[in-house]
């Protein structure tokens, strides 16, 4: 039994949700969004809420569940509220600069890396060592958050590098560790 999947998807006001067949669409003061559901999955508005049922009790409609419901749930709440991930660079000499849609990255390599987003993404640069990434599209902006964090995670024995906000980096001992 899927516990996420059977809970209801409560709507906010101002959100309208279309459901025609195996097609979602949610629509909201910040946008819209659409997604083809699993034919097994069947996706029923009631008295502003949204409840995922399964049509059988196999492994694969058991997944499906819980998925799909998440999917939905990820759209309403973007539609209504977005998603933002913020993004440090931690190290001497690392920095971001705007430019027009995207983002200039200095990480102490060769060159600069220029990192634009894809539609419906914004970034923005807060400071020199802060990247602020928002969307409606939760898969969009987690996307694109690990592109900018991959030009240089964090290292593991100096901690410099590009990391989310709050992210606590566990760093190793070097060499003079082992000699003790």
């Amino acid at each position: 039994m899927s516990r996420i999947g059977n809970k209801p998807i409560a709507v906010p006001q101002g959100v309208e949700i279309s459901i025609d067949g195996s097609d979602v669409k949610v629509k909201g003061p910040k946008g819209e969004l659409y997604i083809t559901v699993d034919q097994s999955m069947k996706v029923n508005s009631q008295d502003d809420a949204i409840v995922v049922e399964r049509s059988s009790d196999a492994n694969h409609h058991k997944a499906m569940h819980g998925l799909t419901r998440s999917l939905v749930a990820n759209m309403v709440i973007g539609v209504s509220e977005g998603y933002t991930k913020k993004l440090e660079l931690v190290g001497v000499g690392y920095r971001a600069q705007q430019q027009s849609e995207g983002v200039q990255l200095s990480v102490m390599l060769s060159h600069g890396v220029t990192i634009l987003p894809p539609a419906g993404v914004k970034i923005k640069v807060e400071s020199q060592n802060s990247i602020t990434i928002t969307g409606i599209d939760k898969q969009k902006v987690g996307q694109i958050a690990a592109q900018i964090r991959k030009v240089r995670p964090p290292n593991a024995y100096t901690g410099k590098g590009i990391r989310y906000e709050g992210e606590q980096v566990k760093l190793k001992a070097g060499k003079s560790a082992r000699r003790v």
